[in-house]
């Protein structure tokens, strides 16, 4: 009878509570971005970058208060598209989907993966060698498909002992950091201008971003109405207070260098606070922070693959669940492959910009779908999240989106309008398929 209760209707078992999904979402958005991130923001905004962390976080937890209703009222797998397809219907559904786990996730994995091949070259110059470095990422995906596809507990496990391992680091570099801190270099002399925000929003509202990737295995959280709201603000709350920590301490030790240190701002602090093993330190604590990232997200990404195959937007063989581990093993191991092919494709630096974009209008759909599902079916019941405020909070979502997405060159518009043109096409020859096959 437990077991019974504990299985999705997708046949998928129910075993991430808050802490998991908390943790998972911590995983998510802290990935190898944070090393550079306090330089790049102390550039445009000097000491008056904490503000800005305070005002994006104030806007993402708008986003993720839809989130967090939304996902109390959709309990299968899919995530970001699962609560689009929910609201809007398959042709929504499908755009989203490609969306995300290609527009966003997978060039943002592809792109991370490229990253922690070059930070480990810087140790091991060997791994240059374009065969090695095929070998090296091929057997790294290999090793997490293998751990995934044995089943969701063995991935939590995974992911929360790497999560552990990058945060040990940072945590360390804040802990003795302070003692370190000049408060001259933490003085505000005036207060930044709203084109000052407006330069530096997009980038700090793309570290936060990715809390939504956690939720993508909504088809196996135990109690998602109490769990789905518990674990978002569990880990977006860690976050923030580790991003405001660590800026404050590296603006703090290197004061007006900071901004001039947009490359590895954590490692030159490190240097000072800890010693010359200190930068070694925060190398080793990229590398880890990036296969945290990586181990979580091939947990987490198959499933939006898995929940469009079974809605029937992708050929019905990506929806096979392993007779073993119940678990999505061909979504897992296409993911997989589509994230090696992208990272080893040398226009991928022209197709990572997308990513940007795409995170944007899936966070607008998630926020006009909580507005579309409360009008068709009510507010939500007395055992589900229920958000402040009625209208207003999607509203405002969608009108901050719609600003940082002004905040997009004319390139890079097109070049989402180009993706979101191939996911038209796809749909449509899926559908084409489907009725023949019918036929």
């Amino acid at each position: 009878m437990e077991d019974s209760q504990n299985k999705s209707r997708e046949g998928l078992v129910r075993t991430i509570g808050p802490r998991a999904l908390g943790i998972n979402v911590f995983n998510m958005v802290v990935g190898g971005g944070i090393f550079v991130l306090p330089g790049v923001i102390a550039s445009y905004l000097g000491p008056s970058a904490v503000l800005a962390f305070i005002i994006c976080a104030f806007i993402v937890g708008l986003i993720f208060l839809c989130y967090a209703e939304v996902g109390s009222r959709v309990k299968r797998s899919g995530g970001s598209y699962a609560y689009i397809e929910e609201a809007f219907g398959p042709f929504a559904g499908s755009i989203a989907s490609i969306l995300f786990w290609f527009g966003w996730a997978g060039l943002a994995d592809a792109a991370i993966l490229v990253a922690m091949v070059e930070t480990i070259v810087l140790i091991v110059p060997e791994l240059a060698n374009p065969i090695l470095k095929t070998l090296f990422m091929f057997g790294l995906l290999a090793f997490l498909v293998f751990i995934n596809i044995r089943g969701v507990k063995s991935g939590v496990r995974l992911y929360i002992v790497n999560t552990i391992g990058k945060f040990i680091p940072l945590a360390l570099l804040i802990i003795v950091g302070v003692f370190y801190i000049d408060i001259d270099n933490l003085k505000i002399t005036e207060l930044p201008t709203m084109e000052q925000i407006g330069g530096s929003a997009l980038i700090l509202f793309f570290v936060f971003s990715g809390a939504e990737c956690a939720l993508n295995a909504s088809g196996e959280i135990k109690n998602p109405e109490k769990t789905v709201p518990r674990g978002i603000f569990l880990g977006l709350g860690s976050i923030l207070l580790l991003y405001i920590g660590l800026q404050t301490v590296a603006q703090g030790v290197l004061g007006a260098e900071l901004a001039n240190n947009t490359e590895a701002p954590l490692a030159a602090t490190a240097e000072v606070v800890l010693g010359s093993w200190g930068g070694k330190l925060l190398l080793a604590g990229a590398v880890i922070s990036i296969f945290a990232t990586l181990s979580g997200e091939i947990l987490a990404t198959p499933r939006i693959i898995f929940a469009t195959a079974k809605d029937g937007n992708l050929p019905s063989f990506m929806a096979k669940i392993h007779p073993k581990y119940n678990t999505p093993y061909v979504a897992i191991i296409f993911y997989a492959f589509a994230i090696l092919f992208i990272a080893l494709s040398g226009s991928f630096e022209k197709l990572a910009v997308l990513a940007s974009g795409s995170i944007l209008l899936i966070y607008a759909g998630v926020s006009m779908a909580t507005l579309k599902i409360r009008l068709r079916d009510g507010p939500p019941s007395e055992d589900q999240f229920k958000m402040p405020g009625k209208a207003i909070i999607p509203v405002l979502s969608c009108s901050l989106i719609a600003w940082m997405l002004w905040q997009l060159t004319f390139d890079e518009a097109m070049g989402i309008a180009a993706l979101i043109g191939v996911a038209i096409a796809i749909y449509l020859i899926q559908k084409v398929m489907k009725k023949q096959n019918a036929d």
